[in-house]
């Protein structure tokens, strides 16, 4: 099985604990049924799909190939747009906040989900519990991106500064060796012309010798 996939398995897996604890060991199998609690404040909202059918697609997502990935995507984005509603657009903000898709949109399912929570009296229990828990997964990730987008900036301008310091060395290296290069050059013609001198001298001293 891919990495992704795995990751993406491990992650829904995650959230959905993280649901039944938010909903208690004690209405665990009423909330996944969608079934109401005995609070009598509590609306009743018609039609709203219970909490499997939310979750049971979220699974395909995230363990389903790219085709199946796009397919979901699609029809989840087509009925926001052509119904849009409570539970259209909680469905759609979901999706987006699933990562490992092509699709995963963070900042998008942010700003959708904060919105449904501004008004939760038109969403159920087991909607409000679902659109916390992936916003706060959300916004987790959303920080985390700009810490590591940061860092990686942080290091390619370190890693900057240093090459521009190792360049100026080499070419500091590289003058010096020229000024060496040059005074070496300098030296050997003085020498040679020393010991031109030098033979010279010897030259008229042997024609200037007794026959």
């Amino acid at each position: 099985m891919p990495e992704s996939s795995t990751q993406n398995r491990r992650i829904t897996s995650a959230l959905l604990l993280a649901a039944l604890l938010l909903s208690g060991c004690a209405t665990a199998t009423d909330w996944l049924k969608g079934r109401r609690t005995a609070s009598a404040d509590e609306p009743i909202i018609l039609g709203a799909p219970d909490a499997s059918s939310y979750l049971t697609e979220l699974y395909e997502l995230a363990s389903g190939d790219p085709a199946t990935q796009a397919e979901i995507y699609a029809d989840a984005e087509a009925a926001a747009k052509l119904t849009p509603g409570t539970s259209t657009q909680l469905r759609f903000a979901l999706i987006l906040a699933t990562p490992g898709h092509s699709e995963s949109d963070g900042s998008g399912a942010q700003g959708i989900l904060r919105e449904l929570l501004s008004q939760q009296e038109l969403m159920t229990a087991a909607e409000i519990s679902l659109a916390t828990i992936y916003l706060k997964d959300v916004e987790t990730r959303i920080v985390l991106d700009a810490e590591a987008r940061r860092l990686r900036t942080a290091n390619t301008a370190a890693a900057t500064t240093e090459a521009a310091a190792v360049n100026q060395r080499l070419a500091r290296l590289e003058a010096e060796n020229r000024q060496l290069r040059a005074s070496l050059a300098d030296a050997e013609a003085k020498l040679e012309e020393i010991m031109s001198i030098e033979r010279s001298i010897r030259e008229q001293s042997g024609d200037n010798a007794p026959q």
